[in-house]
């Protein structure tokens, strides 16, 4: 039995998701970053944390990808060429969206008041915008990213598209839009969602 430490509101959502993808059972502890709850598990007090058999796993792309590998589904085979190109799109992906989007929050509300700059959210659109053509030239026809098999970025793209339209990153490319609309309809989506919303109870 796996057990999540991390609100949904976090990136915790996209460990949540993997899980109910997958099937697998799991207990979900609904604490924020830096919490007691959290700093016993991460000394760094950041979220997720996935516990299984006594070991905490951090990092929400690191567990996204123990947990594909292990039950060998949402990727590629290790040592693939599809592999290569699905960790350089995931890695695209924590670059030029998980990053701006984290800086954004990072200067909105995470950081000191006397620390934060709030003039730099307006580069960091920019960024974004001309992020999200580069990635329309490296989508496959779909119905996800790299084709007919939904993979971990499917799942990081998600969730920073959602994390896009609360903060007001505007998604201006048509086909990303469009996929948008179709990832957030997964009923594994929504189970996490439902699943998270009733841990925070």
């Amino acid at each position: 039995m796996y057990t999540v430490i991390g609100s949904a509101r976090s990136r915790a959502l996209r460990v949540l998701w993997m899980l109910e993808e997958l099937g697998e059972p799991y207990d979900h502890i609904a604490a924020p970053p830096r919490s007691d709850d959290v700093v016993a598990v991460n000394p760094a007090g950041k979220v997720p944390v996935l516990i299984e058999d006594g070991t905490p796993i951090t990092d929400s792309t690191a567990i996204l990808h123990y947990l594909a590998d292990k039950h060998g589904r949402l990727t590629h085979p290790a040592g693939t060429l599809d592999r290569a190109r699905q960790d350089s799109l995931t890695q695209f992906l924590l670059d030029e969206f998980d990053a701006a989007l984290w800086m954004a929050a990072r200067h909105s509300f995470v950081l000191p008041e006397e620390l934060r700059f709030s003039a730099i959210k307006d580069s960091l659109k920019w960024e974004f915008e001309r992020s999200q053509k580069t990635l329309a030239a490296r989508m496959a026809d779909g119905p996800f990213l790299m084709g007919p098999e939904m993979t971990v970025p499917d799942i990081i793209l998600t969730h920073c598209g959602a994390w896009a339209k609360s903060a007001r990153f505007p998604v201006t490319e048509p086909r990303l839009a469009d996929y948008l609309d179709r990832m957030r309809d997964r009923p594994a989506l929504h189970r996490a969602m439902a699943q998270g919303a009733a841990a925070s109870a």
